[in-house]
């Protein structure tokens, strides 16, 4: 069984997945393998690694130490073919369609599918959407594209459709690593009412009780990443898992 299929069900006896997103980048050397046990003594459901910038050349190595201390799913997030790495379970194989920058609709994956091949990865084909969580993001300057309005969502559903159509096998919507603000629950309820595939939600969640509310706006993964960063200890993690689980 993948492990895309493995936490699908999971969604058997839980309302939904809770993952936490783990930056391999020096800011956060040090420290990694606490952050990692902090996760698994959560509940958490699995590991997101990546990043838009990583600002030195041990990415590989830091992965690969997540990997090692991890009791769960690490699955690479990655800003681009140059973060491929055999250090994970799986890789979201992401197109951004909320851009029109074709370098991240289609070359950078025109480039890393051989590669992935080589490393034998598991692949979750993923339609990538960014939104406007009020302010300007990594992703959105990196990849140089604009993100959804917020007070659009048939613009947002639209984009989630067509990551459908084409054959995607999740969505996520982003607003951005510590965004002022996250994805608004209508604006999920619009999504997850209108798409057949799971729907991933990240970025400026802060708190247990905002991550039930993209549950029950029906957000099957829950991402949290600058928060575990900044106080992610084992009894925050756990209140998180918790809350999205129960939904």
């Amino acid at each position: 069984m993948t492990v895309f299929h493995s936490l699908l069900e999971r969604l058997d006896h839980q309302s939904a997945n809770y993952m936490v997103l783990i930056d391999p980048d020096r800011k956060n050397d040090g420290h990694l393998e606490q952050l990692v046990e902090a996760v698994n003594a959560s509940g958490a459901d699995g590991i997101l690694v990546g990043g838009s910038l990583i600002m030195d050349g041990q990415f590989e190595q830091r992965v690969a130490q997540i990997k090692a201390a991890a009791q769960v799913p690490v699955i690479l997030f990655p800003g681009g073919t140059t973060q491929l790495t055999r250090h994970v379970d799986a890789v979201l194989f992401m197109s951004l369609l909320s851009g029109r920058n074709p370098q991240f609709l289609i070359s950078e994956q025109v480039q890393a599918a051989p590669i992935i091949k080589h490393l034998g990865l598991e692949t979750v084909s993923t339609g990538y959407l960014l939104l406007a969580g009020g302010g300007s993001t990594a992703v959105e300057f990196m990849s140089d594209t604009r993100p959804l309005p917020l007070d659009k969502p048939d613009l947002v559903v639209a984009h989630a459709l067509a990551a459908q159509y084409l054959g995607m096998s999740l969505v996520y919507l982003e607003a951005g690593s510590g965004a002022p603000r996250s994805v608004p629950d209508e604006v999920i309820r619009a999504v997850t009412e209108a798409v057949d595939i799971p729907v991933m939600v990240g970025g400026g969640i802060r708190d247990p009780k905002a991550a039930v509310a993209k549950v029950r706006a029906g957000a099957k993964f829950v991402v949290t990443g600058t928060v575990a960063e900044e106080t992610g200890t084992p009894e925050l993690l756990r209140a998180f898992a918790e809350a999205v689980h129960q939904g």
